[in-house]
């Protein structure tokens, strides 16, 4: 006799292997599920509180950090607590690369003023900005600022860096040319 085929469809559901559920009967192999206890509840220093008309309990456990209150640092409980007794000292440092920048403007005369713009204009190649700052002592932005060249003179100075610049570049490798170049795009597209 021939099943029909619902009954066939029904037979291909039946399960074929153990289940895993339930769990083995106690005293065999498998081990039960680990349950942990609630660290709030277990706590010998917690603190429990119930309010039956709400049906609510509030748990306090101190943290186990908290300080005693009969530890001062007077009169420390812990050794970790007492006070340090040789003097901080402050670490070895390496020396400062740059001077920093005078805090305070420093006043200079109209003599001193007068100078710098005569050696800046007489040979811009010799007396620098920077070389001007170091020998009035100030900063190369107000060197620019009071001993500003003209502009064919600073356009002749950026011709000569330019110069200068080149051909530094055509001793440069290929890959080295390469990663500049590709570092000049990256900054155009920021």
């Amino acid at each position: 006799m021939q099943p029909t085929r619902g009954v066939a469809f029904c037979l291909n559901l039946v399960r074929h292997y153990a289940p895993k559920y339930p769990r083995p009967r106690p005293g065999t192999s498998e081990r039960p599920a680990y349950h942990p206890p609630d660290p709030l509840i277990n706590n010998p220093k917690a603190a429990v509180k119930t309010l039956e008309e709400d049906n609510l309990t509030f748990i306090h456990r101190p943290p186990p950090t908290a300080p005693s209150p009969y530890s001062l640092t007077t009169a420390p409980a812990s050794a970790l607590l007492c006070p340090a007794t040789t003097p901080h000292v402050e670490p070895h440092l390496p020396p400062v690369l740059r001077r920093p920048p005078p805090t305070e403007p420093l006043r200079m005369s109209d003599e001193q003023i007068g100078k710098m713009r005569n050696l800046r204009l007489s040979n811009p190649t010799v007396y620098s900005r920077g070389k001007l700052a170091k020998m009035f002592n100030c900063t190369q932005a107000f060197v620019a600022q009071m001993a500003a060249l003209k502009k064919p003179q600073r356009k002749a100075l950026i011709r000569i860096r330019d110069e200068r610049h080149e051909r530094n570049r055509e001793k440069w490798s290929e890959k080295h040319g390469l990663v500049k170049a590709i570092r000049a795009k990256r900054r155009e597209m920021w």
